[in-house]
């Protein structure tokens, strides 16, 4: 006999995945929307923005942050070079390697897509009460946590540590 626990995590489960398949589709579509207006591909977006948050990185390094393989990480990063939003630095810690690097323009584009993106999440939260907000924001960091962890991304001991750093 079904145990109703169990029912109800399995539905739980179902809502979830229906839930964030949608708001994922959603997303996907509203980034693409948005992002394109400044010229870059979402992905090209992701590149600069990692290369914002985390600094110079080797170009093997910037592709598992992005979860792209070597060559399309080097197209990408390549499209940017020629558009003026990242260059490539000589390693400091190995003159025979090369680091990726966003440009000041670069660092630039990352901002005014980041403030444009907040403000339309601004206006979509705007009506929720402030519980909700809070809510649905330590909802979504469990989540991501677990779904980190689940994937193999970060170590379920080390949090906010990489295994592979």
């Amino acid at each position: 006999m079904p145990n109703k626990r169990t029912d109800d995590l399995s539905q739980d489960a179902e809502a979830l995945y229906e839930a964030l398949n949608q708001l994922v589709r959603v997303y996907q579509f509203r980034d693409r929307d948005r992002i394109c207006c400044y010229d870059v591909s979402v992905t090209q977006c992701y590149a600069v923005e990692t290369l914002v948050k985390q600094g110079p990185l080797r170009l093997q390094a910037l592709a598992e942050e992005m979860f792209l393989d070597k060559s399309t990480a080097s197209r990408v990063v390549d499209t940017l070079e020629r558009k003026g939003y990242v260059s490539r630095v000589e390693d400091p810690e190995d003159r025979r390697a090369v680091r990726v690097q966003a440009t000041e323009a670069g660092a630039d584009l990352y901002e005014r897509i980041r403030a444009d993106l907040i403000a339309e999440e601004k206006e979509m939260i705007s009506g929720m009460p402030a519980e909700v907000r809070q809510g649905a924001l330590t909802l979504l960091r469990q989540l991501t946590r677990a779904a980190e962890i689940r994937c193999g991304l970060v170590s379920e001991c080390c949090p906010g540590q990489s295994k592979d750093k």
